[in-house]
């Protein structure tokens, strides 16, 4: 049996982390919530990355947001893109959050066998799906089958 929901770590931080956290704990400046959007700077961060990565143009202020880590934004993002009566497409097996992101969100989901002909498995989920489909999750490499997907 493998715990797609087991993601913490079962070795030691690095002490350079370890250090940085501990000289940042002494900073009263950091005693507060941060922005809910995130640092102004880490957003013009992001936005650089996508630009010189991808050749995409991304407003830090209006494009660009942080997340306390994948499961929350996943879970957001599922908020704006699904509704009651909608149906998602999710990849099976999957992790958790990746089944109940939409969940919460109040659709439905549709599984879709990762291993074999992947294009057959999504028609086939799309077929399932009655017309409701709205967002499709995709996570490749595939974790933990190690399948990928063609361009």
């Amino acid at each position: 049996m493998v715990d797609l929901g087991f993601g913490n770590p079962d070795v030691p931080s690095p002490d350079v982390a370890v250090q940085k956290l501990a000289q940042a704990a002494q900073d009263p400046r950091n005693h507060r919530y941060s922005a809910s959007r995130g640092i102004p700077n880490l957003r013009r961060a992001i936005c650089d990355l996508y630009r010189r990565r991808f050749g995409v143009e991304i407003d830090p202020e209006r494009e660009a947001i942080t997340t306390i880590g994948a499961k929350e934004g996943l879970s957001h993002l599922m908020w704006l893109l699904v509704q009651p009566g909608d149906t998602a497409l999710v990849p099976d097996p999957s992790y958790p959050i990746h089944r109940f992101a939409p969940v919460l969100a109040g659709a439905d989901v549709e599984g879709w066998l990762i291993g074999g002909e992947i294009e057959a498995a999504l028609d086939d989920a799309h077929r399932r799906a009655k017309g409701r489909a709205r967002t499709l999750v995709v996570s490749f490499p595939h974790n933990p089958t190690g399948a990928v997907a063609a361009r």
